[in-house]
């Protein structure tokens, strides 16, 4: 029997159990989520997609990726920043994203703020990826219990405290968690997934910004 949180396919593989929850989510989990992201648009990319999906689903965000990524000029975020109320408007005529005139809104001052950390510290990632848990904040095992009792980590929380005194928005502890989950600051593929060694080798050879 699979322990909580894990499902085993016909190929014998075991996984984290929502990989199975959507036809996209197989490819996302197993080449994706968690896997190292030192570039910078990318994490800008990462961290509006993270707060476009506040209060949906994921994977309604996941399926409408590429449509996000055109209608933000691949979320570059030194194009975005010169953004204005025209481009708000088009953007909320587009039926291909979510059309929320908040999230808008931050998604072109979180490009502003982003242009303004390059700035101070040369890189997003540099400056991202220094919000790093180190080994003594992480959990001894991932597991289902693990992830139910912890939507946010002291990490995470500081990340959002920083990332907001900087007039960054969309960016609570709860989101900044799932970004450090999805470019691969944490590995929280669970305990028992085929996919947690590859990825830990993978963050034992990245080299941090």
């Amino acid at each position: 029997m699979d322990k909580p949180g894990l499902s085993t396919n016909d190929a014998g593989l075991t996984h984290c159990s929502w990989r199975t929850a959507a036809p996209e989510y197989p490819h996302y989990h197993d080449h994706e989520w968690g896997v190292p992201v030192a570039d910078d648009i990318q994490l800008y990319e990462k961290i509006c997609l993270e707060g476009f999906q506040a209060g949906m689903a994921w994977i309604t965000i996941l399926r409408k990726r590429e449509h996000f990524r055109r209608a933000f000029d691949g979320f570059d975020f030194r194009r975005v920043a010169q953004y204005g109320e025209a481009d708000i408007e088009r953007l909320m005529a587009d039926p291909g994203i979510v059309r929320n005139r908040a999230k808008i809104v931050s998604t072109l001052n979180n490009a502003r703020r982003a242009c303004e950390l390059v700035a101070e510290s040369g890189s997003l990632a540099k400056w991202l990826w220094s919000f790093e848990p180190t080994p003594d904040e992480r959990p001894t095992r991932v597991d289902l219990a693990y992830w139910t009792a912890n939507p946010t980590s002291p990490a995470s929380v500081r990340l959002s405290k920083a990332l907001k005194k900087r007039g960054w928005t969309y960016v609570g502890p709860t989101t900044m968690y799932a970004l450090m989950q999805a470019t691969g600051m944490v590995n929280d593929h669970l305990e028992g997934c085929a996919c947690r060694e590859p990825i830990e080798a993978l963050r034992r050879r990245f080299n941090r910004p």
